[in-house]
C-alpha cells in the first residue's frame, strides 16, 4: 500500500508508440511520473525522453534503471515475445507491474509466469495487464447489467474487428508479423482487448472452432484474418472476427445478446441496450459522449489508458486487487491460441486443454 499523496516512480520498458501513449497518460494522472525510459536502442528512449518534462532518465536495460533510481511500477511496452523476461525481472525487484497485452507469444511461458504474479500478489504487489477497453465507460455499464442479471442468461454474442493496416506497417519493423515476437497476427496482436472484453462478458470457453488466413499481406509469418466459433460454459455461442485486410478500416462491434435483453457495443460507444427488467442503464455512467454517434475525443486512446492507470493507482493505495489481473491475460493468450491451434488441426478443440498445455507443442500455422 501507499499513501494517498505518494508520488509514485513509473518506468517504462519500451520507447516506441506503445510506450509513448503510456508516458502520456503517465504525464497526465498527479501521481504518477515517468522517472525512466528503457530500451535496447538507447536513441529511441531519448528521442522520447525530449518530449517529457521532467525528462526521465534513459537506459539500455532494465537492470539499469532499477539500479540507477527507486522505481516503483514499471510498464512492460516492448515487442510481445519480451514480455515475460521484463516482467518477472520487475517482480523480483518489488516493483508493481503492468503488461502490454498480450502477456506473451508462448502460453506455456505465461503459465508458468502467471504462477509467479500469483505468488507476488501474495507478497503485496500489483500485477495488472493493459485492458484499457474494460475501462470505457461503456463496457463499465454493460458488464454490469451482465453481472446483475439485466440480460438475462446470455444466449450469444458477435464480436468483430474489421481493421486495416497496409504493408508498410508490417515492413516498419523485423518483429512485426512474426511468430516469435509478435506472437501472431490480427487476433494476437490488434484483436486481444476484444477477446478479454468478449471474456469479462461471457464468462469461461469451452470449446473452439476457427479458420485463419493470409488474405493480402506479403513477408508474414502470422494471419491478417482470423474467424472463430465458441462455446461458452454457461452455454453460449459466440462468433470471432478479427481481421487487418478491411479497408479502409471500420469500428469493432460487440454485440451482446441474452433471454432479458441485448447491448451493443460499436467503437467502444454504447450504441444500443434493451432490458426487459425495469430500471434504465447507469446514465451517470455512459454519459452522452459516450453513446455511439457522438463525437469522440481526439485523446480517446490515451484517455483509456489514463482510466486504467487510475485504477492502478487505486490498487496500490488499498491494497486490493488491479481491475484487470496477470490471470485474466492468461486466459486471454490460452484463447487466442486455441483459435491457432483449431485453425492449424481443422477440427475443434477443448478450451482447458489448451489452458492446461495439452497442445503446447503444436506448431500453428497459417492458412494463405
Amino acid at each position: 500500500m501507499s499513501s494517498e499523496t505518494t508520488r509514485l516512480n513509473v518506468a517504462i520498458v519500451g520507447s516506441g508508440i506503445i510506450g509513448a501513449n503510456h508516458a502520456e497518460a503517465i504525464g497526465r494522472h498527479p501521481r504518477l511520473r515517468v522517472a525512466a525510459l528503457v530500451d535496447a536502442r538507447i536513441e529511441a528512449a531519448e528521442g522520447l525522453a525530449a518530449k517529457l518534462d521532467p525528462r526521465p532518465a534513459c537506459h539500455l536495460t532494465l537492470a539499469e534503471a532499477l539500479r540507477a533510481q527507486p522505481i516503483d511500477l514499471v510498464a512492460v511496452c516492448t515487442p510481445s515475445g519480451l514480455h515475460v523476461e521484463a516482467a518477472e525481472q520487475t517482480l523480483r525487484a518489488g516493483a508493481h507491474l503492468l503488461v502490454e497485452k498480450p502477456l506473451d507469444t508462448s502460453l506455456a511461458k505465461a503459465r508458468e509466469f502467471a504462477k509467479v504474479a500469483l505468488e507476488a500478489e501474495g507478497r503485496g504487489l500489483v500485477c495488472a495487464m493493459v485492458s484499457q477497453h474494460r475501462f470505457d465507460p461503456a463496457m463499465v455499464a454493460v458488464q454490469a447489467a451482465v453481472r446483475d442479471g439485466r440480460l438475462g442468461r446470455v444466449t450469444s454474442a458477435v464480436v468483430s474487428m474489421p481493421w486495416w493496416r497496409d504493408q508498410a506497417y508490417y515492413d516498419s519493423a523485423d518483429w512485426r508479423g512474426t511468430w516469435a515476437y509478435d506472437g501472431g497476427g490480427a487476433l494476437a496482436n490488434q484483436g486481444i482487448h476484444l477477446v478479454d472484453q468478449m471474456l469479462a462478458l461471457l464468462g469461461r470457453p469451452e470449446e473452439v472452432y476457427a479458420r485463419t488466413a493470409m488474405v493480402c499481406h506479403e513477408r508474414i509469418e502470422v494471419e491478417d484474418l482470423a474467424v472463430a466459433t465458441i462455446r461458452f460454459a454457461g452455454g453460449a455461442l459466440a462468433v470471432l472476427h478479427a481481421t487487418t485486410g478491411a479497408h479502409p478500416g471500420l469500428p469493432v462491434r460487440l454485440a451482446l445478446h441474452g433471454t432479458g435483453g441485448s447491448a451493443i457495443l460499436h467503437d467502444d460507444q454504447l450504441e444500443y441496450f434493451h432490458s426487459a427488467t425495469p430500471g434504465d442503464l447507469d446514465l451517470d455512467i455512459v454519459a452522452p459522449g459516450e453513446r455511439y454517434g457522438a463525437t469522440k475525443a481526439a485523446d480517446g486512446f490515451v484517455v483509456g489508458h489514463l482510466r486504467q492507470y487510475q485504477d492502478i493507482v487505486e490498487a496500490i493505495d488499498t491494497g486490493r486487487p488491479p481491475g484487470v489481473r496477470v490471470a485474466d491475460g492468461l486466459l486471454a493468450l490460452a484463447l487466442v491460441r486455441a483459435v491457432y491451434v483449431s485453425a492449424t488441426l481443422g477440427r475443434p478443440v477443448d478450451f482447458g486443454q489448451v489452458l492446461d498445455g495439452v497442445f503446447d507443442d503444436v506448431t500453428v500455422t497459417t492458412q494463405e
